[in-house]
């Protein structure tokens, strides 16, 4: 079972109008939507749809918090959630015809003792994996998912910023930065995939067993203890990138769990993370993997297509083949 953990979760409020703000002008609007936001909840949202047994956690407290876990039930997403005085944090998107605004919460102060609760409760679940990812609230620091990770005989993997990358101290089994995050949790700059080839080598050496990194139109790495393997991005049409990277290690974690090699989980989290750029709107798109019999229909052809391993099956791919690097 992969348990993943949200420190700092919220509830997403996006509204659409119908024209721009204007200072002092009431705007008002019927298109509205709330969902549950955070990286760890958007890894367990991908590993439901991929068939993948999963529990979510972290810190919620008011009415949001009561809200994101009634939604993630609705969903059928099985949660565990700490409650804590503090009330989950609200973030807001407002899409107008000619402009886009996002206004973020920093979210609540965690108290030692709920992160004691909660790595209780982490054991209490025996994961085989653990997933700490997206931004820390304040009371949470890099020593704090060190001490997640030291726990218990459980696999951990991060995806959070490169400056908390780059204190920890505990040994990982993975960590999934972007190209910013990589770059700044090595003190260096990203340009090209052979900057990205020797950060991941560099970040390796940190203590993390295996880094995914995605690179976005140049694809993805995955830094392992023997080389670094390049999948390189699959020809799809790209409507929306939200959520790509939570997706991108979906698919590795998943393929790993089953027994793959680190090849293979490359290539599934890129076919995963593929799929979800194709289509539009917050929602996660059908994910059943080929062999699963439950739910397959026409809007499972691009994941299917893009697992398959011989080049001839990915058409509009650039020249660059899958690499390995020594």
């Amino acid at each position: 079972m992969i348990l993943t953990v949200t420190p700092n979760p919220a509830v997403d409020h996006t509204l659409q109008l119908e024209s721009d703000l204007v200072s002092d002008t009431v705007a008002r609007t019927d298109t509205t939507r709330l969902d549950p936001g955070g990286k760890g909840i958007n890894v367990s949202e991908f590993l439901v749809e991929l068939d993948v047994e999963t529990v979510a956690t972290g810190f919620v407290g008011g009415f949001l918090g009561q809200f994101l876990r009634e939604e993630l039930t609705m969903r059928e997403i099985t949660n565990d959630f700490i409650e804590i005085s503090g009330h989950t944090r609200l973030n807001t998107t407002i899409l107008a015809p000619q402009s886009e605004y996002k206004i973020n919460q920093n979210g609540p102060t965690i108290a030692d003792s709920s992160t004691n609760r909660l790595i209780e409760t982490i054991k209490r679940h025996d994961p085989e994996i653990v997933v700490i990812a997206g931004s820390l609230p304040s009371g949470i620091n890099p020593r704090t998912i060190d001490q997640i990770a030291e726990a218990g005989t459980w696999e951990t993997v991060v995806d959070v910023a490169g400056d908390v990358l780059r204190d920890l101290q505990a040994e990982y089994a993975l960590c999934k930065p972007n190209r910013v995050e990589l770059g700044a949790a090595t003190g260096g700059t990203v340009d090209s995939l052979d900057d990205a080839i020797s950060a991941a080598r560099k970040l390796r050496k940190h203590g993390f067993k295996h880094v995914v990194a995605s690179l976005g139109k140049n694809g993805a790495i995955m830094a392992t203890p023997d080389a670094v393997l390049h999948i390189p991005a699959l020809d799809v049409d790209v409507i929306d990138t939200v959520g790509a990277g939570d997706a991108l290690l979906s698919g590795v974690l998943t393929e790993r769990q089953q027994g793959g090699s680190s090849e293979a989980a490359l290539r599934t989290g890129v076919a995963v993370a593929s799929r979800v750029i194709s289509v539009s709107g917050t929602s996660v798109p059908p994910l059943r993997r080929p062999h699963n019999n439950r739910r397959r229909n026409a809007d499972n052809s691009i994941l299917e297509k893009t697992m398959r391993t011989s080049d001839a099956d990915r058409p509009g791919l650039s020249d660059e083949r899958d690499q390995t690097y020594e």
